[in-house]
């Protein structure tokens, strides 16, 4: 890939990272919704009145990773194809097109907030995106831990994109202990048992994977591997 071809696809990586954080906009508008409690979806959910927004911010920070992440892949694969690269970068492939999807799968209601949701859910009585959100949604979490984890692999073995492999172990450690809470919580709330603070799980862990990729996009833009 050319010099432009390397740039383009760091730019598309930093670009997808800065725009998957946009849920940080719950902290300058009244979203109505406990940024500690609630999952970061509820914020895109239909019956929320900047569900809009939110969902187009998935939408586009989805195309953007893919798109970053296909270009890589493809070139990955053609000029050095060694196996913890390519691993990583189809992860992220995986994680750009199931976030996409996200946006497309919201759900009707916020069930972490509004216990009719909640019951509605329970009793099967809500909309098929809610369990195909849940879907797209572990493919796009599977997608990124793939990534992180295998490409900061790729950048500490094959002596790669240095600031990925000085920085990434680390946020690799926060990502996965973030992930166990998240998923901690979850299990508690499907059970009745209260979030657990979900939301602080959560969004502890769709940031350490921007911050993730915001470093990868910094790495991949200063390459001068041949």
């Amino acid at each position: 890939m050319s010099t432009k071809g390397m740039r383009l696809q760091a730019a598309l990586l930093g670009l997808g990272a800065l725009t998957y954080t946009a849920w940080l906009l719950e902290v300058v508008f009244s979203t109505g919704l406990d940024p500690v409690q609630t999952y970061v979806s509820e914020l895109a959910a239909e019956d929320q009145p900047l569900g809009g927004l939110f969902r187009a911010t998935d939408f586009t920070a989805g195309l953007l990773v893919f798109a970053g992440a296909l270009l890589a892949l493809v070139r990955q694969a053609r000029r050095d194809p060694r196996r913890w690269a390519l691993a990583g970068w189809a992860g992220l492939t995986l994680f750009g097109a199931a976030t996409a999807a996200d946006a497309w799968l919201p759900l009707s209601c916020a069930p972490t907030a509004d216990p009719v949701c909640a019951a509605r859910e329970t009793a099967g009585l809500v909309p098929a995106t809610h369990q195909a959100h849940a879907i797209s949604s572990s493919l796009a979490m599977a997608g990124a831990l793939a990534g992180v984890v295998a490409l900061t692999v790729a950048a500490r073995r094959y002596g790669w994109w240095p600031p990925l492999a000085r920085t990434g172990p680390a946020l690799v450690v926060l990502e996965l202990a973030a992930t166990v809470w998240t998923l901690g919580a979850v299990a508690a709330f499907t059970a009745g048992r209260g979030t657990w603070a979900l939301g602080a799980g959560q969004r502890l862990q769709v940031l350490f994977v921007a911050l993730w990729l915001l470093t990868l996009a910094w790495s991949t833009a200063r390459e001068r591997r041949a």
